[in-house]
């Protein structure tokens, strides 16, 4: 057995199902439920935005997901497989055509909004 093949096999361990995980695409509106503890208290708060990065394979899986809140963009990073992400929602699909959504730092106003996936739409009706 190879280096890798130990490695896989320590960390599919960690590694939630796949049933639990949703097929993510760039340019996703998701919802991230994220557990926050406080002291002795834990909540569930969610962080909704576009999903403009994904980085990494297996348990060291992240994505990075950008949203607008009082006209300041803010990005956030989740590792998928962590014990503190509750659930991932897809709301909306968006039609696009890079791997990397960065240059959306850079746009204000309507032109931070990324077209809706036609064969999505087309879906839905029939």
């Amino acid at each position: 057995m190879n280096k890798s093949a130990i490695m896989d096999s320590v960390e599919a361990k960690h590694l939630k199902p796949a049933g639990e995980i949703p097929t993510l695409h760039i340019g996703d509106t998701i919802d991230v439920h994220y557990r926050i503890i406080e002291g002795d208290k834990e909540r569930v708060q969610v962080f909704q935005g576009v999903l403009i990065a994904t980085k990494g394979r297996g348990v060291n899986r992240v994505v990075t997901v950008r949203r607008i809140v009082a006209n300041e963009g803010v990005e956030r990073i989740f590792p998928i497989n962590s014990s503190r992400v509750a659930k991932i929602e897809v709301l909306r699909h968006a039609e696009v055509r890079r791997s990397k959504l960065y240059y959306l730092r850079g746009l204000t106003g309507k032109a931070r909004r990324l077209r809706e996936d036609r064969k999505d739409s087309t879906e839905k009706k029939g």
